[in-house]
């Protein structure tokens, strides 16, 4: 069965994270700290799975590459002819 993942609020993110605010924000500029996600249109948040991530490995952490792409508005990238991947 696969859980949902939870979106946890600023509070949260700095107390397991260990990092003030004004460091976390440069670390999401710099690419290196996952990014929020839009829980209205006054509140984000981050997805609980990408913390963990980044709390495992911090100084090795990158987007995944299905949420680099959605960030930058590109689509992954299909082969013209999905039926000869050789």
């Amino acid at each position: 069965m696969h859980e949902q993942d939870r979106i946890v609020r600023i509070r949260t993110v700095l107390a397991r994270s260990g990092l003030s605010r004004s460091t976390l924000y440069r670390k999401i500029e710099k690419g290196t700290f996952p990014k929020q996600v839009r829980i209205n249109d006054y509140c984000r948040g981050w997805r609980e799975s990408e913390i963990n991530r980044w709390i495992a490995n911090p100084e090795g952490w990158r987007p995944l590459a299905a949420e680099a792409s959605k960030s930058q508005g590109r689509v992954s990238e299909v082969p013209s002819n999905p039926g000869s991947l050789g």
